[in-house]
């Protein structure tokens, strides 16, 4: 197998050559311009930092209080879970230098949260770039595989908007193809719905395609994604392109807003009320049956063997393949953030 080759798109939403990677890093072989510093990019140099600007390296930690790179990590975690998230640095920078990937990831969000550690982008993006240059398809490691998908969906983020102050410019086709290769690859549900994004907006020029942008807010609304799924409802219920399916938008609407809470989404729950005020009757009440349905087809895994002990089949998933979907205002929905903690370290 080659190196990783991100160009196109696949299933229906395009022409996707599906990349490759071979043995070792990620960039040591026919697609080292690509991933080789992950969007490190001068103008002009899609993936190389501007020599004239290279960033501060890694500092080092004590070869002390730690055993190794494991326990390193495992005493950071603990110092987490306690709260203490400015006693964990040391271990896990201990332990991402001894390449644990995880501690790799959760310094890389720490450094974008500000969260025990001053805010530094840069400092981040230098973490998810340490883990995405280190994987490997022929030597891949289960364990790290969400933490992988993590880290390229955050540089696909930091190159569609760039980093102030820094060498890392916006490159808009560069998160394009991150934001594709995690979709595809990993069926990461942050990264399909930020190409939906993309495709809704003609972000950086890219051609707009509501089919494709429909497609991909399909997949991650059924993954659970509540930003995709609140953006597909709409979709549905203002019907801009496609057959209107209001009951179902209203849906996808109502299981969005019943799973989040805060100020963070109230988009979700703008986009709720808005159209929720305006549905009929019949389209609430079918709505709601929508909604009793995919509660069963949630619970169907779980019960899935006394089911099939019993000769009843599980209840079915609502599923939604819209052909086409209207465009929404960029400030209606944020991008998704690369969140979701990628799990905690295996014996």
């Amino acid at each position: 197998m080659g190196a990783l080759a991100i160009g196109g798109e696949d299933g229906g939403c395009g022409t996707w050559r599906r990349p490759a990677f071979g043995r070792g890093s990620i960039v040591t072989r026919s697609l080292a311009p690509f991933l080789l510093a992950l969007a490190l990019t001068a103008p002009g140099a899609a993936w190389a930092l501007d020599a004239s600007q290279p960033p501060q390296p890694m500092e080092k930690i004590p070869l002390k209080l730690f055993k190794s790179a494991q326990q390193a990590l495992r005493m950071g975690i603990e110092e987490l879970r306690a709260g203490d998230s400015k006693s964990s640095v040391e271990a896990l920078k201990y332990a991402a230098e001894g390449g644990q990937s995880l501690a790799q990831w959760k310094l890389g969000r720490m450094y974008a949260d500000g969260d025990g550690v001053p805010h530094d982008d840069l400092k981040a993006y230098e973490y998810f770039d340490q883990i995405v240059r280190n994987y490997s398809e022929d030597e891949q490691d289960r364990r790290d595989l969400a933490a992988v998908s993590n880290a390229i969906v955050a540089i696909g983020i930091y190159n569609l908007n760039g980093i102030a102050n820094s060498p890392i410019q916006p490159d808009p086709g560069r998160a394009f193809e991150l934001f594709m290769y995690a979709a595809t690859n990993f069926g990461d549900p942050d990264a399909q719905y930020n190409l939906a994004r993309m495709y809704m907006d003609g972000v950086g020029g890219l051609e707009k395609s509501n089919m494709r942008a429909a497609r991909w807010l399909a997949l991650a609304a059924e993954k659970h994604h509540h930003p995709a799924q609140a953006v597909l409802g709409h979709l549905l219920f203002v019907g801009d392109g496609l057959p209107r399916q209001r009951a179902r938008g209203l849906m996808w609407l109502t299981i969005a807003k019943s799973a989040v809470h805060g100020p963070k989404n109230q988009w979700i729950a703008d986009l709720f009320n808005k159209d929720y005020a305006v549905a009929g009757d019949d389209d609430r009440q079918m709505a709601a049956l929508y909604v009793g349905q995919y509660d069963k087809g949630r619970e169907a895994p779980a019960a899935a063997e006394a089911r099939g002990a019993a000769g009843i089949p599980a209840a079915p998933t609502v599923a939604l393949a819209p052909t086409a979907a209207p465009r929404l205002p960029p400030a209606s929905a944020p991008l998704a953030e690369a969140g979701s903690s990628p799990g905690e370290p295996h014996d």
